[in-house]
């Protein structure tokens, strides 16, 4: 049996709502991999759709955490940020993947923030522009198109864009130090949805797309960013992996309209492992 990849996701736990850890963890654990977590926060919900969340920062928490995983030795095959609980995480996050990293391994950044043409609740624009760093720190970024325009601190455009733009906006975003992006969310046709990739040493740009779902869908970023990391580590390249992520989502999605679900509470992924699985070729 070929060596376990190890991988140690940074990203918030939300108790409720399917998200985040509590979406990472099983997604990479059913395709194979050994994985890590170092909570960036706890929060009782996810900030969507929900009011009266409680938040607790664990800044204060994340050296010890790695001060005890240096003593042991561990280094990881992976590196996976998401939802970070503060400012002052950023350079620490950095710092994780300068410590912690594999001599081949990959950084994933999935610069949570915003949504819709806003930020989250809990975040800054002076997060907004530390994330930017964090994503110069990156092998792959994986933003929608609102967390792109915070990045490179530009107006959003909403869905008054075409295939021009995308690509530019790739180029931009690859140009913070990332070599390959994939932006989600990304539509020329109202009936589909899907995201867009960009390598920056070949120069590849690939769509990928499926039919579009009425309404929205919580936790889908996350999914999909677990569902690309497993691609990549299974050694897809960017477009096939990005292609898997779309495929792996949007069963999501159906399985939840299916079950006709509260979707505040995050889509159906457990139930959508399976395929996942299959599309990785990993059973």
């Amino acid at each position: 049996m070929n060596q376990q990849k190890r991988i140690m996701a940074v990203h918030d736990i939300s108790c409720m709502g399917r998200c985040s850890l509590t979406v990472a963890l099983p997604i990479l654990s059913a395709a194979g991999f050994d994985c890590g977590v170092l909570p960036t926060a706890v929060l009782s919900t996810h900030t969507g759709g929900f009011e009266g969340f409680t938040y607790r920062d664990l800044t204060e928490d994340i050296v010890p955490i790695a001060k005890h995983w240096q003593s042991l030795g561990l280094r990881f095959d992976a590196l996976y940020s998401g939802f970070l609980g503060s400012f002052k995480q950023i350079d620490l996050v950095a710092d994780l993947f300068d410590t912690f990293r594999a001599d081949d391994g990959l950084v994933l950044v999935d610069p949570v923030m915003a949504d819709n043409g806003k930020l989250y609740s809990v975040y800054t624009p002076e997060m907004a522009k530390g994330m930017a760093k964090l994503c110069g720190h990156a092998d792959v970024i994986v933003p929608n198109l609102t967390e792109a325009a915070f990045l490179l601190d530009e107006a959003y455009v909403g869905e008054t864009y075409d295939q021009l733009y995308i690509e530019d906006l790739l180029r931009r975003l690859s140009s913070l130090g990332p070599r390959k992006v994939v932006l989600t969310g990304v539509s020329f046709d109202p009936a589909a949805l899907g995201a867009a990739s960009y390598d920056s040493v070949t120069g590849e740009t690939a769509y990928y797309t499926e039919s579009r779902a009425d309404g929205y869908f919580h936790g889908t970023g996350d999914v999909f960013g677990s569902a690309l990391l497993a691609g990549l580590l299974h050694g897809a390249g960017l477009a096939d992996a990005a292609q898997t992520a779309v495929q792996y989502t949007r069963r999501c999605i159906e399985l939840t309209v299916e079950a006709d679900l509260e979707r505040r509470y995050g889509v159906c992924f457990e139930r959508a492992l399976p395929y996942l699985i299959d599309l990785l070729g990993c059973q």
